[in-house]
This record gives C-alpha cells, structure tokens and sequence, in this order.
C-alpha cells in the first residue's frame, strides 16, 4: 500500500504552529514510508477566506520544507486541490448515498441517517474509541448537505479523503470525536476508510488551550525572529513526539528516519518558547561560520550596520547567540564607535578596583608590534601581576571598557576585531 497522507489547512488566517505540527507530523511520516504528501485547501468559507491567508500557509510551509507532492502550485491526478473548486464531485457522491437511502430531507436540509450501532474505531495514537449511535437523543442524525445547496465539512472531508486516496489521516485529537461520523460516511459509500492518528492538543506553559493570539503561535513570526527553518522543525516535532532517547537535536534527515506514530505521546504538549529558542542555538552551533553569517547579514543590514565589515564579528558571537535577530546587538560595539553601552555593566566595573589598571594596561598595548588574540591576552596576565592582581580579575574591567557590555564574544576575538589602536583608545578613554 503506498502511504498518502494530507495536510488540509483553511484559508481563513496565518499557519498557527498547531497547524504547522499537523502538516509536519504528515509530511514526516509520508517521507518515512517514501510515500506523498498532499496539501489539500478547505476553502468553502468564503466570508473568511482571504488570498493572503492562502499565501501565508504557502509561506509557512515553504520556509519550514514541507514541500507537497500533489496540490495547489503543484497539481497531481486527483485535483482539483481546493475544496470550492470540487462541487461537482460532491454532487456525484452526495447521489450516492441519496440512492442508498441514507440521506432525508429536513427543513430544507439534507441529514445522515445514522445506523444505530457501536462504532469502534482503532486510533493509531490514541488507541480504541467506541461512540454508540444506540441512542439517537445522543447522537442525532448530522447535517451533511445546508438548505443552500453548500455541503458541511463531515461530508467533503469522507469525500476528499476517499478520492484522493488517502491511507493515513494524522490530525488534531479535537476532531477525535469526528471519527466514528466519518467512519459511518465510509461505510455507507462502500469504501475503506484511512487509518486515523490523532496528535495530543498544544497547551500554553500555563496548561491552556494555545490559541492564535498566544506568544509564537504564528509561524510566520519566527523567521522574522531569527529562528531557523531547521530548528523550529526540530522544536515542533517534539510537541507531542519523543526519540525515546536523551537525544533532543535532529537534522530534517533524522527526523524522517526515527519518526514513528508509535512514539507520539498521548498526553497534551507544552509549548515552552524558551525551549525553542535553545533548540535554535544547538542548530546555530551545527552550521558552518558562513552559512551563519549569511543567515546573520538581513539582521545586521535592517540594524544599519556595515556588513562588509562584520564578517569577523558575526563569527565571533555565532557560539553567543541563540537567534539571528541578536547578532546586530551582540557585535555593533566591534563595528561602531556608536553602540550605546549597558549602564549597569559600566557602574560595576567602575566599581571593580581592578579599573585602576586599565590605563597601564593601555599603555602596555600600545607598545606591543605584534598584535594577535594570544598576545593581547597575555598583556592582561604582565599588567596583573605587576599590579598585584590576577589575571581573571583583570578581564572584566577589560571587557566592559572595549564592549560597554558584561557578556560577549571571547576576548582575544574582540582584540583581534578592534585592532591595536581602537583597543587603546577605549581603554584610555574608560
């Protein structure tokens, strides 16, 4: 059986991570099982959906590489890919089950007739649900076709699935309860449903329900942020999927090939966006210096920064930073005469007894004829030991007298990138 597998967003907004984990949680498998992936546009609202929320869904999933293999901008042999673009289908299989008499008219509207029965379905990741459509006080007869003629989401959803011949249907645990409705659908159609998994909710940190408006809810914000593709891939699929392992950091390769529905937890995931932002860093530190300051170089141009000169800064904080967007501040000091310094870092070394050092320490540099990160280092050791103090006492002062800041590159690179003259000057001028 070739695995075919579905993402099928609506229009009506930007990608919601929520969204984005159902599509990648598809995609992955689909990749595991070198099967298709399709994207698949539930667009029959009309009122709400827009052109822009239809692109930025493309985007989401552009940026994220969750390529398709069949639908919009794509094509493949059961299209048409958008649910308004299909009616005629629907016609075709809503005669179907008119015929079969599973259908009557009410007010207007068009109902299934249930069969009263148990229904049990064997959810891949949430294991045997049973709804018992004994009792129809419970379970009414469902809608599938409006008095305006326009067919619910149950109907179109069973129809899509059905003729795009879909094997697996991984979504939400919200529409758990929607299973056994389609199940029915199936049945009354004559044919085999896909096996169904359903993935655990996303929870806020606090344990609510994550909606759009929440703190890294929209996946468009996180390019933006400086976040990586990769990473936030990484990020994404442990909300809800574990290794198994200690192991946290994945390549999109690895991740296809330890993906299973079997290591999908059954339990709600907390969205922690700290956590993501670490998941980041691990990645930052698995590039190459260049691809970093390739990724850096949008960030530094918006902060007005000169790029041509920040290639050695950039690659000096690529172990400092956690997002793209912090690269500006971390190096403007080694770039600008200009920076603004932290007040606070400045008011402690100021405070430091060790400060009083630092104009020796200039002067000591400035008679230095070979400049290197090792050599300017070591003045720091002469100039402490001829003052009493030690080294690492020393350095702090330092640091804050050539950046303005507590924390940053290493030392020896901010010699090395401030060159002789510069590095005399600040100390002087501290």
């Amino acid at each position: 059986m070739t695995v075919r597998t579905r993402f099928a967003p609506s229009p009506t907004g930007y990608l919601h991570v929520g969204g984005a984990r159902t599509a990648l949680f598809n995609w992955l498998y689909a990749r595991k099982h070198n099967g298709k992936f399709i994207l698949r546009v539930e667009d029959t609202d009309a009122a709400r959906n827009t052109e822009e929320a239809r692109q930025a869904i493309f985007d989401g999933m552009n940026w994220l590489g969750l390529d398709w293999d069949e639908g919009p901008q794509v094509g493949g042999e059961y299209g048409p890919y958008q649910q308004s673009q299909r009616n005629d289908i629907y016609d075709e299989y809503f005669e179907k089950i008119l015929s079969a008499g599973r259908v009557y008219e009410d007010d207007g509207a068009w109902r299934f007739r249930f069969d009263r029965k148990p229904v049990t379905m064997n959810d891949l990741v949430c294991g045997e649900v049973t709804i018992d459509y004994r009792d129809a006080s419970n379970t009414p007869d469902m809608v599938v076709k409006r008095s305006d003629g326009s067919y619910v989401f149950h109907f179109v959803n069973v129809v899509d699935d059905l003729t795009m011949k879909m094997s697996h249907v991984i979504r939400g645990e919200d529409h758990l309860m929607n299973t056994p409705k389609h199940l029915q659908l199936f049945e009354a159609l004559g044919a085999e449903p896909p096996q169904y998994a359903h993935i655990p909710l996303i929870l806020n940190p606090n344990g609510s329900k994550m909606s759009k408006r929440d703190e890294g809810a929209a996946v468009g914000d996180y390019p933006r942020q400086g976040f990586l593709s990769e990473a936030v891939v990484n990020f994404i699929t442990l909300l809800g999927w574990s290794s198994k392992t200690d192991e946290e950091i994945f390549s999109l390769t690895e991740l296809i090939d330890r993906f299973s529905l079997e290591a999908v937890n059954r339990a709600p995931a907390r969205f922690d966006l700290e956590k993501c932002k670490w998941v980041n860093q691990q990645h930052i530190a698995r590039i190459s210096t260049e691809a970093f300051t390739e990724l850096a170089k949008p960030f530094v141009d918006d902060a007005g920064l000169p790029f041509a000169d920040s290639a050695p800064a950039i690659a000096a904080v690529k172990e400092k930073v956690r997002l793209l967007s912090e690269v500006p501040a971390a190096i403007d000091f080694l770039v600008t005469d200009t920076a603004e310094p932290d007040p606070e870092a400045v008011e402690k070394a100021k405070a430091n007894p060790n400060s009083a050092h630092l104009a020796a320490l200039a002067d000591h540099l400035a008679t230095l004829t070979d400049w290197s990160a090792d050599i300017a280092k070591e003045a720091i050791g002469v100039v402490a030991q001829a003052n009493g103090a030690k080294p690492g006492q020393l350095m702090f002062p330092t640091r804050v007298a050539l950046s303005g800041r507590a924390h940053g590159p290493d030392l020896g690179d901010i010699f090395t990138i401030l060159g002789k003259e510069k590095t005399v000057a600040r100390l002087k001028a501290f």
